[in-house]
């Protein structure tokens, strides 16, 4: 019997009393699941394990991961990432590969600050005190204006700036915390970057993938291990798509000697910010 169970009060509010007692006791939940973050096994009767409900524009769908991941919350995602979700849960198909071992680099439309712009993201492993970190690397594929203005300057990095990124000179130094702020990994693939809402409402897409990126299992295991990923930011044509992690290194820290690069550490969705 899955003593070990967490049902939060959102999740509880969304599929109901009688369903939630239900998996309480044991008359739904799973013997063992694949944690819909880490995508390694568990077991709610030997481990705290959370419930985790993925709701669409249509779909909702109700995964298992470990208590440690990620906490039960309801998340809000795309109908289209949904389904890739379910196909990915199921195992009805597999997961897309990134096209190369490492980084996986893949680009989305999202309102970035200061306008609609396409934002690269890529995952890598970065070195720092000797751990491997999980990282995220944002470049715009255009000069990103402030709003109103009219202007061709290329604002991106003083926005972030005024978000609370800090201005990183030496890449050897972790980023500090950003409150409020998290990565959403979902079914074992990244689907977004979440920024607090507006007057403190829940936390709304910064950056969304059009469809769910793949990382590699190296990082899952990093983000598994330090419950927390560094966020890269740079100008356009300031990183470009490296095909290796240790030439995103380099990027990184060319970008930073130039004073082209802001970064932060955030937490996986749902955890505290700060």
């Amino acid at each position: 019997m899955p003593r070990m169970l967490d049902v939060s009060d959102e999740v509880r509010a969304e599929i109901g009393d009688e369903e939630a007692d239900r998996l309480l006791v044991g008359d739904d939940a799973p013997g063992s699941y694949d944690c819909t973050s880490c995508r390694t096994p568990g077991d709610p009767e030997r481990e705290p394990t959370s419930t985790v409900l993925f709701v669409g524009e249509e779909t909702a769908v109700l995964a298992f991961a470990h208590a440690n991941c990620i906490p039960s919350q309801v998340v809000s995602v795309s109908e289209e990432q949904l389904q890739g979700a379910v196909r990915s849960i199921t195992g009805d198909s597999p997961a897309p590969s990134p096209s190369v071992p490492a980084p996986a680099p893949g680009e989305a439309p999202q309102t970035a600050p200061g306008g609609q712009a396409v934002l690269g993201i890529t995952s890598g492993l970065v070195l720092i005190g000797g751990e491997l970190h999980p990282a995220l690397v944002v470049e715009p594929t255009a000069p990103i204006a402030r709003p109103g203005s009219t202007g061709p300057g290329d604002d991106f990095l003083p926005l972030l700036i005024e978000q609370g990124f800090i201005p990183v000179t030496d890449t050897s130094e972790l980023p500090s915390p950003l409150h409020g702020w998290s990565v959403l990994l979902a079914a074992g693939q990244l689907h977004a970057v979440l920024q607090p809402g507006p007057q403190g409402g829940s936390p709304i897409h910064w950056w969304q993938a059009h469809q769910a990126l793949s990382v590699t299992d190296g990082w899952r295991a990093a983000v598994n291990k330090t419950q927390r990923v560094l966020v890269y930011a740079a100008p356009v044509g300031s990183i470009g798509q490296q095909p290796r992690e240790d030439l995103l290194r380099d990027a990184l820290d060319k970008a930073a000697a130039d004073g082209q690069l802001v970064a932060a550490s955030m937490p996986l969705a749902g955890t505290p910010g700060a």
